[in-house]
């Protein structure tokens, strides 16, 4: 098969696709690797790197994208990059389609089949390539936002961990998923005083077992949620419904009674947010106030720190890009289910539920649409 990398092109995205020892496993499989020139150069990889473990530097993401078979991305195409996709091409990476119909629309246009990493589970049901993202997006959103919550950036002028004779400042972490355990993990370290909400009183038990007097934890109400959240200096939500838009948690109302210079890091704006007023923003402007509250809503905060990221999340997607070149996208999906749960558009039709539902297509099942 021939795999095809382009550079990243979203604003300030570093991270890539493939890292050089990846491309040498799939070479020694037999596959040739497309490299467009200087995609690995924001994550510390130049074309000579590639080069070096018998990849094909190409000049062009065109040129790439008319001679792969399968594309394996990051970050999901940008407008002009969907339009080179072609039938029947395999594009594998996020894509994170419930909140954003015009991707869903170019991707059914194009014919593609569109396999995303964020709804790939595994025998446990946990979303093995979401989740080295989600592992480092949750520790950069304490670092986030305790720079949010100096006063040069808009903030209270708190910080985290206090000092002696002042008291340390109150972080809320909505979600004790792979995110919210990550963030928690660093402002214990950063020594916030730190709360945990999350309506799952197992997990719950497991971070109050690991974590102790350091963390409180709470069950997750609409009470719960309006108390801690008013009384926080820095909030993260690190709420995930897989492949489905974000609830809407924080509301208008509830900002309004947030404290002034408060700072929301709004991890979950991929799946378009769990803040009522949070709207996707950039490295380059990453931040803005509603109602004297910080919003902080990159939408690919590992993008920033590119070198770790690439080699953290190849770490996940080789076995299964693998995989799909081995055996064959059909065959390879059709031999996993919680793979095949990877399959969101196929050749002009959505095979994932929960992006039909939120976007109003009609839902082909998986298994039917590949059995066409």
């Amino acid at each position: 098969m021939i795999i095809g990398v382009p550079k990243e092109i979203k604003n300030h995205e570093y991270r890539v696709g493939l890292v050089p020892g990846s491309v040498r496993e799939l070479i020694e499989n037999g596959h040739q690797v497309l490299i467009e020139t200087h995609a690995g150069e924001g994550s510390g990889f130049s074309d000579d790197d590639y080069r070096a473990v018998g990849a094909t530097i190409i000049k062009t993401a065109a040129d790439v994208y008319k001679k792969a078979d399968m594309i394996v991305k990051v970050k999901e195409p940008q407008a002009n990059e969907r339009k080179m996709l072609r039938v029947g091409q395999i594009l594998f990476t996020y894509l994170h389609l419930a909140p954003d119909p015009e991707q869903t629309k170019d991707l059914v246009k194009s014919g593609c089949v569109a396999i995303a990493y964020e709804t790939v589970t595994d025998k446990l049901n946990r979303l093995p390539l979401l989740a080295p993202m989600s592992e480092v997006a949750g520790r950069m959103s304490l670092q986030a936002g305790a720079h949010c919550l100096e006063k040069a950036q808009g903030g209270r002028g708190v910080l985290l961990g206090g000092a002696p004779g002042v008291a340390a400042g109150d972080v809320v972490v909505i979600g004790g998923g792979v995110v919210g355990t990550n963030a928690i993990r660093m402002a214990v370290g950063m020594e916030a005083h730190v709360t945990v909400l999350d309506k799952n009183v197992y997990r719950l038990k497991e971070l109050d077992d690991y974590f102790g007097s350091r963390l409180t934890t709470i069950y997750a109400t609409q009470h719960s949620l309006e108390y801690y959240v008013t009384q926080a200096d820095l909030v993260v939500t690190a709420v995930l419904v897989p492949g489905a838009a974000a609830p809407k948690l924080i509301t208008r109302k509830l900002l309004k009674q947030m404290r002034k210079g408060a700072v929301i890091v709004d991890v979950a704006i991929d799946q378009g947010g769990a803040c009522e007023t949070s709207k996707p923003t950039t490295h380059a402007d990453p931040t803005f106030v509603v109602d004297d509250i910080v919003h902080y809503c990159v939408a690919n905060m590992p993008g920033a720190v590119s070198r770790t990221s690439s080699l953290a999340l190849n770490n996940s997607t080789l076995p299964y890009t693998l995989r799909l070149a081995n055996m064959g996208y059909k065959k390879a999906l059709l031999s996993d289910p919680g793979f095949l749960n990877g399959l969101n558009v196929h050749q002009g039709k959505i095979t994932y539920q929960a992006v039909a539902e939120a976007l109003k297509y009609d839902y082909v099942p998986a298994e039917s649409a590949l059995a066409v």
